[in-house]
């Protein structure tokens, strides 16, 4: 990671969770960290105790991914005080406990506007900011197992949000090709269950969970992130799941 020191990077949905660990991984490995995410004084008060060996930093930035200006503008606002980006974590993302058929138009808007279209608008922008300068880039999207295996346990449905993690491992391919030949790895990383604020966000009832059933920490994905980016440049993983030790899928059992 030392040749990422005082480089930049931006984390979406840097208030709590993934995003929130992840920013704060980046920052004491050194690098300069914006966090995007519509709480702004709860990413500042998160991270006003997390510091750097010399150059790490942390910027709260405000900005909801799900509205294109929004991004436009705080995008503006990085290249206006850094002049480039060379990290990408597209974090932000929502959930849903309703069914298919019980969805309207707007449950589906909302999901793909913050899951899908948040992310390819950021790597747009991103990615443009890393092709003028020619810096050497990673964009990392947060992605889940959901985006390759349509499952759910009893009391959480997860068939709308696999349907946005299905385009995220698409546009994650889709990019990587399209930028192939330049100094930009992009990579997918797919968790299994993470405990987040996405579980009490949706009331999902785990009640009927089998016992003990095994989860990983946002932390343990800050760690990959961390791993994926200190890999040398020409290391590229493209995709990367991680399970909890000991998972078993409730269709398996």
């Amino acid at each position: 990671m030392e040749r990422w020191s005082g480089k930049i990077a931006i984390v979406t949905g840097a208030s709590s969770g993934i995003g929130l660990a992840t920013a704060k991984a980046l920052v004491q490995h050194d690098t300069v960290v914006i966090g995007f995410a519509r709480r702004k004084n709860k990413m500042e008060s998160e991270m006003q105790n997390v510091k750097g060996k010399d150059k790490g930093k942390f910027y709260a930035c405000e900005c909801d991914v799900s509205n294109p200006e929004s991004i436009e503008h705080a995008f503006e606002w990085v290249k206006k005080n850094f002049g480039v980006v060379h990290i990408l974590v597209n974090n932000a993302g929502v959930s849903t406990n309703k069914k298919f058929m019980d969805s309207s138009r707007p449950d589906w808007k909302k999901l793909f506007d913050i899951n899908v279209l948040g992310l390819i608008d950021c790597t747009k922008r991103a990615a443009r900011l890393m092709l003028d300068a020619d810096v050497e880039g990673c964009i990392i999207n947060i992605n889940s197992v959901a985006g390759h295996d349509i499952f759910c346990y009893p009391g959480v449905t997860l068939n709308m949000y696999s349907a946005t993690k299905y385009a995220v491992t698409a546009a994650s391919e889709i990019t990587a090709k399209e930028l192939h030949g330049s100094k930009i790895r992009v990579t997918s990383v797919s968790p299994g269950f993470v405990a987040t604020d996405i579980v009490t966000a949706n009331n999902f009832d785990l009640t009927n969970l089998p016992k003990n059933v095994p989860v990983l920490k946002s932390s343990d994905i800050a760690d990959a992130v961390i791993y994926i980016i200190g890999t040398p440049q020409r290391v590229h993983i493209t995709e990367l799941t991680i399970r909890p030790m000991g998972e078993l899928r409730y269709q398996d059992q």
